[in-house]
């Protein structure tokens, strides 16, 4: 098998395992109803998940935690939260954790 054809084969069958790992859910979920805990539950997945891939990045300096006042993306990111928190605007969320970043890595320089 050739080079090229692996790297097709490759192609489609990382498709086709997507498309049934999205396909799957739906249909067994056509026929069986999710308990109402389950369900509220659930509404919290996507706000566990960008947690888990934010703080890390807020918190980690060069792969070492820094729980420090100079980290400037520990601040940003806290005043960020308090913006989203308060008034729910995801543009403005980014645009003032951005204003903040920067000028705090200005200000910390």
């Amino acid at each position: 098998m050739s080079a090229e054809t692996a790297l097709w084969l490759t192609i489609a069958g990382m498709g086709l395992v997507t498309y049934l790992t999205r396909l799957l859910p739906l249909l067994l979920f056509q026929r069986w109803r999710l308990p109402r805990w389950l369900y509220r539950a659930m509404r919290y997945i996507p706000v566990a998940v960008l947690a888990a891939i934010i703080l890390p990045e807020l918190v980690l300096q060069e792969g070492v935690l820094a729980l420090t006042p100079t980290n400037g993306r520990l601040w940003a990111g806290l005043v960020a939260g308090v913006v989203a928190w308060r008034y729910h605007r995801v543009l403005l969320t980014v645009a003032v954790g951005m204003a903040v970043l920067w000028a705090l890595e200005a200000f910390l320089r």
